[in-house]
């Protein structure tokens, strides 16, 4: 009878053990989940949790760990805002079968951002580079011929 109650206890315990641990990994279905479970990580403060949305490379890590500094000076209600705020999808744009860029905004700042989502061993991942880049395609620079520019005659 004693080996069968400390049988039952002990699976038991390891029973309760491993059900004390309920952090799942959280897994993004597919571009526009990857790019929602990031922003929705980043707002919330959950930078390890963000991290694993995020294309490892070193510009990727860099522009996360700047970003995360950031947000840790920020002051209490700036953060509890971001927490509270909602998620905006503007607009997606599947550029191929794995590249999609997606512009988004949330309902604190309303400032739109694009990022870009990338599919890489099957699994989507979010590309800081281009939120930090893809302006400097689109510069234009303006040139004023030098005949209107002269006002000596």
């Amino acid at each position: 009878m004693k080996q069968y109650l400390l049988l039952t206890g002990s699976s038991l315990f390891l029973f309760l053990a491993g059900c004390g641990n309920t952090e799942e990994k959280i897994q993004s279905e597919n571009d526009i989940d990857a790019a929602r479970n990031f922003i929705r990580s980043a707002l919330d403060g959950k930078f390890s949790e963000a991290k694993t949305f995020l294309l490892p490379d070193t510009s990727n890590l860099q522009y996360f760990d700047l970003y995360e500094r950031n947000y840790q000076k920020t002051d209490p209600e700036t953060t509890r805002n971001y927490r509270e705020s909602t998620i905006h999808i503007h607009d997606v744009t599947h550029v191929n079968d794995s590249v999609t860029t997606v512009v988004y905004s949330n309902s604190y700042k309303n400032d739109r951002d694009t990022l870009k989502v990338l599919l890489k061993n099957n699994v989507w991942l979010v590309d800081l580079k281009y939120l930090f880049q893809h302006d400097q395609d689109s510069v234009q620079t303006l040139t004023i011929p030098l005949k209107d520019k002269d006002t000596l005659k």
